[in-house]
């Protein structure tokens, strides 16, 4: 049994120069990138937390945006209805007053056309008077002596 126990000391020795040597070595640069490790995904993890947030902001001003460009967009055509009206409304003032000038015109011109037509008429009425005072007296009267005669004549029918 004596040759067991150095044996077993001398592995004790060994096993102790191992943990040693692996513990002031090996296990520094493990932890090390253990920790790296663990400080890159910790990282990626706030990133990916971050973008999410970002993703929510962004597609809540989205919407936002959206919903003030409806609004924008129904303000522009209330306004451009609106205008349309108005523009309607000034259209038929102006057709209106179009219409009653064309009617006062054509009031006018019937206007002279009747008193032309009455002046024609008398014309002819103080002819017919003369051709028929010629035929009663029977001789031909000068029109020229007479026109006034002739315009009295007028001036009364």
């Amino acid at each position: 049994m004596q040759a067991s126990i150095p044996s077993i000391v001398g592995q004790m020795i060994v096993f102790f120069l191992f943990v040693f040597i692996t513990m002031k070595y090996i296990w520094p640069p493990i932890t090390k990138a253990l920790e790296e490790r663990r400080t890159k995904i910790a990282e990626g993890l706030a990133a990916a937390e971050k973008g999410a947030r970002s993703l929510q902001d962004a597609s809540l001003k989205s919407e936002e945006a959206l919903k003030e460009a409806r609004v924008q967009a129904q303000d522009i055509l209330a306004a451009a209805n609106k205008q349309a009206a108005q523009l309607v409304e000034q259209a038929k003032g102006t057709a209106q007053a179009e219409a009653e000038r064309i009617v006062a015109r054509a009031h006018e011109e019937v206007q002279r056309e009747v008193a032309h037509a009455r002046e024609e008429l008398r014309k002819q009425v103080g002819e017919l008077a003369v051709a028929g005072a010629a035929k009663i007296l029977k001789r031909e009267i000068d029109t020229k002596a007479h026109a006034d005669v002739l315009n009295e004549l007028a001036a009364k029918i």
